[in-house]
């Protein structure tokens, strides 16, 4: 139950569903989600701990970027089963069309340097 529990808490913010719709599209760097999202960094990068620890996305370096994706294969199956969900959940959603629209601009290029 506890990590059924640990899973649900991720979920019941705005932000970090964002994250994660965000995130079923392609894979970010803080500064991107930081940036479709309007958001302090060190905000997200608590947002993406939590989201980690629930295993709902992996994060991997590359050079001097960290980029973040959904989970492709987790440990826990409540999480596979949400991740599948929430693939098809909210995607008519005002708030997060809006921000899947604006993920061709949100270039780390651009926006770190």
């Amino acid at each position: 139950m506890k990590t059924f529990l640990k899973l649900m808490k991720a979920l019941s913010d705005k932000n970090r569903l964002k994250i994660v719709k965000m995130l079923q599209h392609r894979e970010l760097c803080v500064c991107e989600i930081q940036t479709g999202l309007g958001l302090a960094q060190p905000t997200v990068s608590k947002h993406l701990k939590i989201l980690e620890d629930a295993g709902l996305i992996i994060s991997r370096k590359d050079g001097l970027w960290v980029n973040y994706s959904i989970n492709s294969k987790p440990d826990n199956p409540f999480v596979s089963s949400m991740l599948g969900n929430l693939r098809h959940w909210l995607e008519e959603d005002s708030e997060v069309k809006t921000l899947i629209e604006k993920l061709p601009q949100l270039n780390r290029e651009t926006i770190c340097n």
